[in-house]
């Protein structure tokens, strides 16, 4: 499509292993019998009951391969970007979206791609070389991977360009850069560093394509993908459990990455960083909300979680403050315990 990064990356093995959605079933319904049903109600959902086949076989097909590939039915196992990953955007995160915004406010056809998105933004984690320009490659892949998928379910490049161009712009935008933006206070100087791409995404399109913007599915495009940012990072905007939880497994799967172990000393210092300041750093500092409607389903409970944040992360580091963590899961064990003292 626009970006052209479909010819950067091949299938691997794990593509070969699930050529299709008959085969990620088989494989889900073996590890996971209770999401295809909850797949289905989802999709039951968003086309009040009448269905969509094509959507729902791309969504557990990416589903099945991300959760093979770096999830619980495989042997990369990654306690973040897996299929509960997946899950918790397609159906609690989404579903929210649906509650408060309506039919009006999200058409079928871009929930439906927002479902695909959550299935299929993540399905890349180990990409060695990035793409050109701000798009990580891990997202790149992705979008690759993406369009094949798309193609094995019964969708056609030129008759559904609507679609292949909104999940292209989708898991591009999902690109999330961990450096402060050179002016946090001012929504005006955004550049395409700091937080979600998303925000800045038509910023780069207008400077590296031009021509991007005279299609109006390309336009709709990149509005969904500030959309799909927001339910990509929504965790700020979720009950206080939600957000500590996913604080937890992003901890876990840092460590498990970088090799050290959780009951090992060397993961103390790097677990106490990332649980105090680093959840500050991302709370405050890199996430801002890409869309109004993102804003509009989770703005008022990340307002609420502020305060929360700023004491737990005071409160860890307090803990540590004269004798350091013997360990990771020390620290992990302590934000946990308080951060049940925040949630309600």
């Amino acid at each position: 499509m626009i970006l052209g990064y479909s010819n950067l990356y091949g299938p691997d093995a794990i593509e070969q292993a699930l050529p299709d959605a008959e085969a990620a079933r088989r494989l889900v319904d073996r590890h996971r019998p209770d999401i295809v049903p909850r797949l289905e109600a989802m999709v039951a959902r968003i086309t009040s009951g009448a269905g969509d086949r094509r959507h729902f076989e791309a969504a557990l097909l990416g589903l099945a391969r991300l959760g093979l590939r770096h999830g619980a039915f495989g042997d990369d196992p990654h306690d973040y970007h897996n299929e509960d990953h997946v899950m918790e955007l397609a159906e609690r995160r989404l579903g929210r979206v649906l509650d408060t915004l309506g039919e009006e406010g999200v058409p079928r056809e871009d929930a439906l791609a927002l479902l695909v998105f959550a299935a299929c933004h993540d399905l890349r984690q180990r990409e060695p070389f990035d793409a050109p320009g701000p798009i990580g490659g891990n997202e790149a892949s992705s979008i690759a991977e993406t369009f094949r998928i798309l193609d094995r379910c019964g969708f056609d490049p030129v008759a559904d360009r609507a679609q292949y161009l909104a999940l292209e712009l989708m898991i591009a935008g999902s690109t999330f850069d961990p450096r402060p933006l050179p002016h946090p206070d001012g929504e005006e100087l955004a550049t395409a560093a700091g937080g979600s791409l998303a925000r800045s995404l038509a910023i780069w399109l207008d400077g590296d394509r031009p021509e991007w913007s005279a299609e109006p599915a390309a336009r709709r495009g990149e509005r969904l993908a500030r959309l799909a940012a927001d339910l990509d990072t929504a965790n700020v905007g979720e009950d206080f459990h939600h957000l500590a939880d996913s604080a937890l497994r992003l901890c876990r799967e840092r460590e498990r990455r970088a090799g050290r172990a959780l009951g090992r000393a060397a993961s103390g210092a790097t677990c106490l960083g990332f649980l105090s300041r680093g959840q500050t750093h991302y709370f405050f500092e890199l996430h801002r909300f890409c869309s109004r409607e993102g804003e509009r389903v989770f703005g008022a409970r990340k307002t609420a979680n502020g305060p929360g944040v700023r004491r737990v992360t005071e409160r860890l580091l307090a803990r540590f403050e004269d004798v350091p963590p013997a360990n990771g899961q020390a620290v992990l064990d302590a934000f946990a315990a308080l951060c049940a003292d925040e949630a309600p």
